[in-house]
């Protein structure tokens, strides 16, 4: 029987969240634990994939100290990204060996998750040829960078529920000069519950992931508190 432990982990600092990705990619990797899901919003902060051309990050030094804003290079795919305050960030830390050894699918799936998502809400999300990510026409809603290693996934997807997307303005998000970035709450013309969107997202990743259960956590517990991640 497939099983998912879900943990809504509420604000965290990318760093701190990025070492709870590592230990728990441990844990998984060893089959210490199950398959796992971290939902949760980080401060202002801009993250580089591996790929990502610095000459996107257009913010000068004194725009990010007034916005607050931290930079992190970090090890997933992709160009550089936006994450903040109202924007649902999740993290699979997925074993593929046990579901289907094809990253390709994997991203497919991730972008099917918040497809059906949008849908719950009455918005016509899609792909768009060649581009990673969800979008409504050619506005991104939803950005995707994942990183496999031995078939264990790290990283994931950041959702624009109730996110301020002027801070999108130091960047030139995921490299892409042609298009724009939407959230939920622009979508829709209000602010959004973000505790309602989290649930419709657990919903539908366990039904496009066919897990037969999840075990959720109680709200903003993780399991390395006790060394200082929180």
């Amino acid at each position: 029987m497939r099983e998912l432990d879900y943990y809504d982990l509420g604000l965290m600092d990318y760093s701190k969240a990025w070492e709870l990705q590592r230990k728990t990619f441990e844990l998984r990797r060893n089959k210490d634990i199950p398959d796992t899901l971290y939902m949760l919003e980080h401060p202002h902060t801009y993250t580089l994939g591996k790929v990502a051309d610095r000459k996107n990050l257009i913010g000068s030094e004194e725009y990010l100290r007034e916005n607050a804003i931290s930079v992190y290079d970090i090890d997933r795919g992709g160009d550089i990204t936006y994450h903040g305050p109202g924007q649902i960030v999740g993290y699979p830390i997925l074993d593929l060996s046990e579901w289907k050894q094809d990253t390709h699918l994997y991203l497919r799936s991730i972008e099917q998750v918040i497809i059906l998502t949008c849908r719950d809400y009455g918005l016509d999300a899609g792909r768009i040829e060649k581009l990673t990510g969800v979008w409504i026409e050619e506005r991104k809603i939803a950005a995707i960078g994942i990183k496999v290693s031995r078939w264990i996934t790290m990283h994931g997807f950041a959702f624009n529920v109730n996110t301020d997307l002027s801070l999108f303005k130091g960047i030139i998000p995921c490299g892409i000069t042609d298009k724009s970035v939407t959230s939920l709450s622009m979508e829709l013309g209000g602010k959004v519950d973000l505790g309602a969107v989290k649930e419709r997202l657990l919903e539908n990743f366990k039904k496009v992931f066919g897990y037969e259960t999840i075990r959720i956590s109680q709200a903003n517990y993780h399991p390395f508190r006790e060394e200082g991640l929180s």
